[in-house]
């Protein structure tokens, strides 16, 4: 009865009053009381840096509040936090990066300031706990071949430490000032993927000659350790509520400590301290991202691993832990076509988790780019699985999809030979027969036309004119029997066309339905006939930003694997 008069004081001091410091709960009654959660990713993370180096005055704050879509999303609203609450969702993640908001003194901008406490209230008004964090101020640097194109300000190492302390201990303190009153259902989180100056990832220094440096391994984890101090003590330091404010600490690298290839994997647990001073208010955080490609049973090995280490490390010695970040790397891309699999894992990775009482946070997907501002989710079954497993097959969450809305798009092109996407991602031939693109009206093959591509490069079109063009996938055409992506192309400026559905047909005759997304050259609304909310994505903006991977983190023209580019998720091999 208690804790939950606690979580009514929490959500009501998010919107009017503070609550007394000593009635917050404990780290690890906060990470049971979560339940399941969310990331509200590729949002107030977003950041497209055109100045290579911190030393660089023009590094710093260089956008504005239009940066909550440089990756393909819309903007956040509170009608959309209230669909994922309705979901049976605890908590959301909400990654943050202030950089590109902050002087070159480390002032944060006050109206990106005022953007954050909006989204924050959106989460805490509905009940949800919050995380909130500094994002891609830390991570992997961003290099185009062997140019460096954006290196991150806070890493994994001492002289970092030491000359970037102040401005990092600033930027805290100012976060904590404008929350200080908020009660126990928003936490901070320290850092996110912080890695050492070889962008080393599993454990520190793994990018060193020989795959180990000692002393580059111990100077990345001593700054670690200093970076989640500093971050402690200026938080309990700024009054409020932040005396008793639950707080994340993560490894290095986010690190799970999973695997047996290497003898330094579990190094990022091991050498993580513990803020002194705490006891009850402190959790660790890790992230986890697990491959399916060698089959779902190698996949949930590798989370018992995990698991495993991570209890050795924390939770068996009363440490709380969450995982801020999971997914694998099908779990997107590969979503309908692994289905089966996805759902299977999803399923058995939420139940592990929730045994070893770990909160995990799922990364960004369910609802992606237009679904968000039309309030569906693109991936209803996949919430639903994660949501269930946590709460029991009886829970009544609701989970609404586009088959439930009428919607059309408007694709504004702007540019010649501009292309707008209405499918991406990995379509075997063995399994779907025939993509159907139905507009308002006839439109002449001089002006647009359908095409495939294949991941060889190859393409084939449909050159039939009409309002409903269907092409049948071909495996004479694309040699290599997988569609990756398929656009609707003109060849006029200015031009615009509305898509009033896209169906992708497997050979057993389900329907799949899809929603077109900007590619080059023009701009993609989204228009809830029910309702009238309209959201656009602009190509042109998307192509701006470099290539993310997985984690996020930005990646050069020759990384091979699954990327975020134009704000959707693809393959390069």
């Amino acid at each position: 009865m208690q804790h939950k008069l606690l979580l009514i004081a929490g959500t009501l001091a998010g919107m009017t009053f503070s609550v007394k410091a000593q009635t917050f709960e404990t780290a690890q009654e906060a990470v049971t009381h979560m339940g399941v959660g969310w990331n509200l990713g590729n949002t107030l993370e977003a950041n497209a840096g055109s100045a290579y180096y911190p030393t660089s005055a023009s590094y710093w704050g260089i956008q504005g509040l239009e940066s909550e879509t440089y990756w393909g999303q819309v903007y956040a609203t509170s009608d959309f936090i209230t669909m994922m609450k309705n979901a049976g969702f605890g908590a959301i993640r909400v990654p943050v990066t202030w950089y590109n908001h902050m002087d070159k003194d480390g002032n944060v901008n006050a109206e990106w300031m005022a953007r954050v406490k909006e989204v924050v209230n959106y989460v805490v008004d509905n009940g949800l706990y919050c995380i909130l964090n500094v994002h891609h101020d830390t991570g992997e640097d961003f290099f185009d071949g062997a140019t460096p194109k954006f290196i991150s300000w806070i890493k994994a190492d001492m002289d970092n430490y030491n000359k970037y302390k102040y401005k990092y201990e600033y930027l805290w303190q100012q976060i904590a000032a404008e929350f200080k009153d908020y009660g126990p259902l928003l936490l901070f989180e320290s850092y996110n993927e912080m890695l050492d100056t070889r962008n080393s990832w599993n454990y520190a220094s793994s990018n060193a000659t020989g795959g180990y440096n000692a002393t580059l391994a111990t100077s990345a984890y001593n700054a670690i350790n200093s970076y989640a101090q500093s971050f402690v003590n200026v938080v309990r330091k700024s009054g409020g509520n932040n005396a008793s404010r639950n707080l994340i600490v993560n490894t290095y690298g986010a690190c799970n400590g999973g695997g047996t290839w290497n003898t330094h994997l579990e190094e990022p647990l091991s050498r993580l301290s513990i803020p002194t001073g705490e006891k009850d208010h402190i959790m660790v955080e890790v992230h986890s991202y697990p491959s399916l490609d060698n089959g779902l049973n190698s996949a949930l090995s590798q989370v018992d691993n995990m698991l495993g280490k991570l209890k050795k490390n924390f939770t068996d010695k009363g440490i709380p832990v969450i995982i801020g970040e999971w997914g694998s790397e099908g779990l997107s891309s590969d979503y309908q076509t692994r289905k089966s699999t996805l759902l299977s894992f999803a399923e058995s990775y939420i139940k592990k988790t929730k045994e070893y009482g770990i909160a995990a946070f799922y990364w960004m997907g369910l609802s992606d780019a237009s679904t968000r501002a039309l309030l569906v989710f693109n991936e209803p079954d996949l919430a639903e699985t994660i949501v269930k497993a946590y709460h029991g097959t009886d829970f009544q969450g609701e989970y609404p999809s586009l088959s439930d809305i009428t919607v059309n798009y408007r694709v504004d092109y702007t540019s010649e030979w501009a292309e707008c996407n209405v499918f991406q991602g990995s379509a075997p031939l063995s399994t779907y027969s025939t993509i159907v693109v139905e507009l308002d009206k006839s439109y002449p093959k001089e002006d647009l036309q359908i095409k495939a591509y294949a991941s060889n490069g190859k393409e084939q079109y449909n050159s039939q004119d009409g309002a409903t063009r269907t092409m049948a996938f071909s495996s004479s055409t694309l040699a290599n029997g997988t569609v990756t992506r398929v656009t609707l192309q003109a060849f006029k400026t200015p031009y615009e066309v509305t898509i009033k559905k896209v169906k992708l047909i497997r050979k057993n005759g389900t329907v799949e339905e899809q929603a077109p997304s900007a590619f080059w050259g023009c701009s993609v609304t989204a228009i809830n006939a029910g309702s009238g909310i309209e959201t656009v994505v602009s190509g042109d903006k998307l192509r701006q930003s470099p290539r993310y991977n997985l984690y996020g983190q930005p990646v050069g023209t020759d990384y091979r694997g699954y990327v975020i580019e134009d704000g959707r998720l693809i393959m390069l091999k």
